[in-house]
């Protein structure tokens, strides 16, 4: 079990005191007792409400404080009190970083938070500013900074304002419910959601998260923050190659495929070959290396093996030539299956339809390959620096 900062439990005692504190000063009793906080004398309550609560949370435990704080948020709204709970429960959760959350802060400076209503009223939706304090202490709290900042005087950008509003420093929870109203359909026009799902997910994608189609509402895409879906251990090694690899729209490809799997079958079989396409174009490209605009991936894939010495007759050894040629045969299949089991072209009455194993089999086979050619690639770029001493030692794959 992950051991929780001292200084969060401090906040968490704070903040949940400050919740107690919120009640009329002749319930305070009665509320500390059914947190199973000691009894104490009414006038005490009425002297003040907050250090009645602190002194007899202050004996509590570490490990009582978070259930107390949860069973309490049963019976109230408080805004800081639930952040300090989510916080405390993210500990040690994969988590969005704090570069990927300025990163995402990057997307606002250059586009409007909402595009089918007014940015006061699509705060309000995505964030508790009547619970927010004013980063100046005005009385009116956030919202009233907002209206002088953003519509009065208009002297606060976007992400000034998301930043005041804890953006950066929030729980994961609050942040992924500010990207999932963000990308509502009520808040966004199709266009601008589309636009805004992409832009958003290309920087999510680092730390292995997404926003996904959860539903459709009146035809039209309600998204969830999820996990990237990675099934298998396989999984996982071949996201962080295909991750580290340049290309983005590379490790997309390879999520896309994942995460349809089990439920597009055909859409997982085209995504597959489609990604071993796009390697090999790459690094076709890199390679400075020509291939026909109108190259089918076998084509590619030999052109390619060419360039990375991965052609059986380019070696002499038995086990890798029978290796380097069932790589080829893998590709060639892997492009048949897009024309007779993918989604490429219409299926038609007596085609076969592709079951889920097949298009994990499909989707695994094309991951494995992509990640041996991103790798083989890097391999030799590296070997092409090496003085001409030292590479009588690099093996021959």
């Amino acid at each position: 079990m992950t051991t929780s900062p001292p200084q969060m439990i401090r906040d968490l005692r704070t903040e949940l005191a400050n919740a107690i504190a919120d009640f009329k000063a002749y319930d305070v009793p009665g509320v500390c007792k059914r947190l199973g906080l000691a009894d104490g004398d009414g006038s005490e309550a009425f002297n003040s409400k907050y250090k009645y609560a602190m002194s007899r949370l202050t004996v509590v435990p570490a490990e009582e404080i978070l259930p107390m704080a949860k069973k309490l948020l049963q019976e109230v709204s408080s805004y800081r009190l639930s952040e300090q709970v989510a916080k405390l429960e993210e500990i040690g959760q994969p988590a969005i970083t704090e570069i990927t959350r300025r990163r995402l802060l990057s997307v606002f400076k250059t586009r409007p938070l909402a595009t089918e209503m007014e940015e006061v009223e699509f705060v309000q939706r995505a964030w508790p500013v009547a619970e927010i304090p004013s980063p100046y202490g005005s009385s009116g709290g956030i919202l009233d900074d907002i209206y002088q900042h953003i519509v009065r005087n208009y002297d606060w950008e976007t992400d000034e304002m998301l930043i005041h509003l804890g953006f950066l420093t929030c729980s994961q929870a609050q942040l992924f419910r500010f990207l999932e109203e963000v990308t509502a359909p009520v808040v966004q026009t199709p266009e601008a959601q589309a636009s805004i799902v992409a832009e958003l997910n290309s920087h999510l994608r680092h730390d292995d998260f997404r926003l996904v189609v959860a539903r459709k509402v009146s035809g039209s895409p309600i998204y969830e923050m999820q996990r990237a879906v990675l099934g298998s251990p396989a999984d996982h090694g071949i996201s962080a190659a295909l991750r580290a690899f340049d290309p983005d729209d590379v490790h997309d490809r390879w999520i896309a495929a994942v995460e349809r799997r089990a439920d597009d079958p055909r859409g997982a079989i085209t995504l597959a070959r489609t990604l071993l396409e796009d390697v090999c174009k790459w690094i076709l490209d890199e390679a400075q290396a020509e291939y026909p605009d109108n190259a089918d991936l076998p084509v590619l894939y030999r052109k390619l093996a060419k360039v990375l010495r991965l052609a059986p007759d380019d070696h002499t050894e038995q086990t890798f030539k029978q290796l380097l040629g069932s790589c080829q045969q893998i590709v060639e299949l892997l492009g048949s299956l897009r024309s007779k089991l993918g989604d490429a072209h219409s299926p038609g009455p007596k085609k076969a339809k592709p079951q889920p194993r097949h298009a994990e089999l499909a989707v695994n086979l094309s991951g494995t390959m992509a990640t041996f050619l991103v790798e083989t690639w890097r391999a030799r770029k590296a070997e092409s620096a090496l003085p001409a001493s030292a590479k009588s030692t690099i093996p021959e794959v």
